[in-house]
């Protein structure tokens, strides 16, 4: 594995760590704020991980994001 994509795997973990689940009246879902560089954040975007508008302040996690920031918790933390 790449250094580079080590940062991606921990920029996707953090952005899992400090998410929040907001409800709507068509579901929930993840969001975090972007505090990371935005070549990273549209990695994650290309990935499918994230969405979101460049001039909104956070972003979703999608469904395959959100289940892949969980197995990466559970890589490097060892938890859920």
């Amino acid at each position: 594995m790449s250094i580079e994509d080590t940062i991606e795997e921990l920029t996707l973990l953090l952005l899992y760590l400090t998410s929040w689940e907001e409800k709507s009246p068509f579901g929930s879902a993840y969001r975090s704020w972007k505090g990371y560089p935005f070549e990273m954040l549209d990695q994650l975007t290309t990935a499918g991980y994230i969405s979101g508008s460049r001039n909104a302040k956070s972003v979703y996690f999608t469904e395959e994001g959100a289940a892949k920031a969980q197995e990466l918790q559970r890589k490097y933390l060892g938890t859920k």
